[in-house]
């Protein structure tokens, strides 16, 4: 199936892939916007390698998943952030994870505090901050949107976000998505995705090496509480 680039995959398709349980894993895996092996998919669901090559396949032809080549090992991810963001959403509506080992109890803890919904800062942390940046004036919603106030404006310049350049980007500028675990929404869009880079750049923020969990450093616990007025 060939998918425009900026246009997302219909919600039904989407729908139809995480209906099956090995599918909505790997591509809860691939919510972090990197590129993974099926290898490590195959692990995170719980299947053969076998059984992930035909669900892959499956999700590329959807247009969901893009592939790059390197060497003799084929890389995954989600092609467009639109449709990660679909992703995230449905799964807010799907209901809570089953826990069933120590480790996994582990594992979604940290996903609830801070994670990464393809490129944009989820979670605890990431609700949190469009909370309070709303609670202040600095942003309110236009429907599904976030939309920046003059004081926000200036809040966002003075933090090294150019918002001018951001709002010609090819893409939403700061829509709401709805939080899988949290149930409210955080920030996406051209803007989300500038904030958590520029946090990670200011290293507030480091991401998991396995998974889309982010840690907080101990001087983004600091600088993060008290720039967004949060406590961590």
């Amino acid at each position: 199936m060939n998918v425009p680039v900026n246009v997302p995959v219909n919600v039904s398709v989407i729908a139809s892939l995480l209906s099956d349980a090995s599918r909505s894993a790997m591509l809860t895996h691939l919510l972090d916007g990197r590129f993974h092996p099926a290898g490590e998919m195959a692990l995170a669901a719980g299947i053969t390698p076998q059984t992930a090559s035909f669900h892959l396949a499956k999700m590329m032809e959807s247009g969901v998943v893009v592939a790059e080549k390197h060497g003799r090992h084929r890389y995954y991810r989600i092609q467009k952030s639109a449709d990660a963001e679909i992703i995230e959403q449905l799964l807010s509506l799907s209901g809570p994870v089953q826990i069933t080992s120590l480790r996994q109890s582990v594992q979604m803890e940290k996903l609830r505090h801070a994670r990464m919904c393809y490129d944009h800062v989820a979670g605890e942390l990431g609700v949190s901050i469009a909370d309070s940046l709303t609670e202040r004036g600095l942003l309110y919603k236009n429907g599904m949107e976030f939309a920046v106030t003059e004081a926000g404006e200036s809040f966002f310049n003075d933090f090294g976000l150019e918002l001018g350049e951001l709002r010609k980007k090819r893409r939403s500028f700061c829509r709401c998505c709805l939080d899988w675990t949290e149930r409210k929404h955080h920030m996406a869009g051209a803007l989300g995705q500038a904030l958590a880079e520029r946090m990670m750049q200011l290293n507030w923020l480091e991401r998991d090496s396995s998974s889309r969990a982010v840690r907080i450093t101990e001087e983004g616990r600091e600088r993060i509480s008290a720039l967004f007025d949060i406590p961590l």
